[in-house]
């Protein structure tokens, strides 16, 4: 088929993308934004299939099978606590894919240089597309090839080490090599340096060596980011990833790749720029790997946590008239939202307003909770983000910390030198009693101690999540 179908099907895919990732802003909107997002990759991979420049269709059609099978099986095994590792694998790939794409262009335009006139005469698809460039052309392509490459060296080793803290295969605490953002700094110069070399002989070195210094910046740059910015680096990576998809996308002169790269590069760089600003963090220094480590001697806590059985949470949750459920990352990993939104329902019942509270970074994903209640059938009307309810605190009877740490830490307004000092946290010890559902006496992902553990309003409902509600349930009829 000739080139107007090709373009036709990417406007129609490219207006699709964009219909989705509005429609996923919304939780009621959401499931058909996931269908506007499946239906326009179909049709942008059938108007490549068939547009101009294709061939080897048994080997594509066999990729896009096998890739469709892994990708099955991964949906299916995957838990809801997995989806933030989920996720930065497959940052990591699109980054790696970024990689073999540039290099692969870099050799295609090394054979079509190396060509007579009359050779490049009959030549087709991508290589036809480079027989035709001026040498301004060629070297501007150079610098995208280049940019491509380094973005997607950075995603790809970055993604890895977000894998492996997210997976607790890794330490979550912030870790730097000796000389810390020195050896980031020289690594980029050793990049720019390489661009240069690059730009103006277009030879194979210069891009190897930035792929080696471009591999350990997206290492040691990870490494250098502690657990409580994990979130952040999460929506940071899926921003390079798009960058990098756009950057192939105007190598290769694929017009609904650079929309696609754009629109995934600037709302991941806008979610992380909302993030940041959520948590009184400075989006630079962020990327840069300045948060996760103490600035200072952290404030000791004084007091003891003091237990509660099921039947005191119970007894106080039929005296309370207003309640506040604030759900976490352990909720997810108990998969207790079913048995959240079933004492919800009963409470509900009895007349009470019961609401939840949900941070910008609860869990180890954007709008990770939001999904998980949405999954366990909450009604959307009661889920409220942490500025709808923070006010509301202080005439709340009830509050419940389900697997909660970082989001629900008063050290973050009391103690200056605290990891996550100044961060906008949910006030919920200004309530009359606060419940904490929680495993042990352990820290959180980000390893801070939390005062409000300790304060006189507080009792810790020790044990699984899942299994504490159950006995709850028991009790509320």
């Amino acid at each position: 088929m000739d080139f107007g179908f090709t373009t036709a099907a990417y406007v129609v895919a490219a207006v699709l993308f964009i219909l989705s990732l509005g429609g996923l802003s919304g939780q009621e909107s959401a499931k058909r934004a996931v269908w506007y997002g499946i239906v326009g990759m179909a049709l942008a991979v059938f108007a490549t299939l068939v547009g101009p420049g294709s061939g080897l269709w048994l080997l594509s059609l066999l990729l896009i099978a096998g890739g469709g099978l892994i990708g099955y099986q991964v949906a299916q095994r995957v838990q809801m606590t997995e989806m933030p590792q989920l996720v930065a694998a497959m940052h990591s790939l699109v980054g790696l894919a970024a990689v073999f794409v540039g290099y692969n262009a870099h050799l295609e335009l090394g054979n079509v240089l190396a060509m007579s006139h009359e050779e490049r005469a009959g030549l087709e698809g991508f290589a036809g597309l480079l027989a035709h460039k001026s040498p301004v052309e060629i070297n501007i392509l150079r610098v995208e090839v280049f940019l491509g490459i380094f973005i997607g060296a950075v995603t790809f080793t970055g993604s890895v080490v977000a894998y492996g803290k997210l997976a607790g295969k890794l330490s979550s605490a912030a870790e730097k090599l000796p000389g810390g953002h020195m050896l980031n700094a020289g690594a980029a110069v050793i990049s720019v340096l390489c661009l240069i070399w690059y730009f103006n002989t277009g030879g194979f070195l210069p891009l190897f060596l930035m792929t080696l210094a471009a591999l350990f910046i997206g290492y040691h740059l990870i490494m250098g980011i502690g657990g409580a910015d994990m979130p952040v680096v999460v929506s940071m990576l899926n921003s390079y990833s798009g960058w990098a998809a756009a950057a192939i996308g105007f190598s290769l002169g694929n017009d609904l790749l650079i929309v696609v790269g754009a629109l995934v590069g600037s709302s991941g760089a806008i979610l992380s720029y909302i993030m940041c600003k959520a948590m009184n963090r400075s989006f630079v220094s962020v990327i840069l790997g300045g948060f996760g480590g103490t600035s200072g001697p952290q404030m000791e806590v004084e007091g003891e946590q003091i237990a509660i059985e099921a039947d005191g949470v119970a007894a106080a949750l039929e005296d309370a008239d207003s309640i506040v459920i604030i759900p976490g990352y352990g909720m997810a990993v108990a998969q207790a939202q079913q048995n959240v939104a079933e004492l919800t329902r009963r409470l509900r019942a009895k007349g009470k307003n019961v609401r939840f509270a949900i941070h910008p970074v609860a869990g180890r994903l954007p709008g990770h909770m939001n999904v998980l209640l949405a999954e366990a059938k909450v009604p959307y009307d009661i889920v409220m983000e942490m500025d709808e309810i923070n006010d509301d605190f202080p005439e709340t009877d009830v509050a419940i910390v389900i697997g909660s740490n970082d989001i629900v830490n008063p050290a973050a307004q009391e103690d200056p030198n605290s990891p996550i000092a100044g961060m906008p946290v949910l006030e919920c010890w200004k309530a009359k009693q606060v419940f904490v559902s929680k495993r042990g006496q352990g820290t959180g992902y980000s390893g801070i101690e939390n005062p409000l553990f300790f304060k006189e309003n507080t009792r810790m409902f020790y044990g699984d999540a899942k299994s504490s509600l159950d006995q709850l349930l028991t009790m509320i009829q």
